[in-house]
């Protein structure tokens, strides 16, 4: 279990499995990313991502203010829409100049399965010249019911 102050889960009774996890990742449509401004504020922004192979993937302009935040300082949140039903996590992310074939195919094939019917089906193409980004999550926090079952997921130091 997490170590969380005292009064906010005395007692959990339980944990978050990490399939549960995974299928929250994978389904949810959006996702709020949080990088570090230059100055130090704090970005929040919705994003489209998807969870391949335990990293996740977005795209977006390298002149975006996430992207130049991330360029700056790879430091990263990422949160799923839901607060009652929580995946938290924490990493690092990397602009990717050119996309290995593989990679790119994988992480289109994901795009369009979560987004075509929403209008978004890229190709690995897409990417030949940049354009995606990827997070290497080091910690997850996640929840189904806060007061029961709040579980910490060490992935990396």
């Amino acid at each position: 279990m997490p170590a969380l102050p005292v009064r906010d889960v005395d007692h959990p009774t339980a944990h978050v499995r990490w399939a549960w996890v995974e299928a929250q990742q994978q389904d949810a449509v959006c996702c709020w990313l949080c990088t570090v401004s230059p100055d130090g504020r704090p970005h929040a922004v919705p994003k489209w991502a998807v969870w391949v192979e335990g990293k996740i993937y977005f795209d977006g302009s390298p002149e975006t203010r996430q992207a130049r935040n991330l360029a700056l300082n790879p430091a990263v949140v990422i949160h799923l829409e839901s607060g009652e039903q929580a995946v938290i996590v924490e990493g690092s992310a990397r602009a990717i100049e050119k996309p290995a074939v593989d990679m790119a195919a994988r992480v289109a094939a994901a795009h369009r399965q979560k987004y075509a019917g929403l209008g978004y089906a890229p190709e690995p193409t897409q990417w030949d010249a940049g354009g995606p980004f990827e997070i290497v999550p080091r910690a997850i926090l996640a929840w189904t019911k806060f007061t029961e079952d709040p579980t910490k997921f060490i992935l990396s130091a």
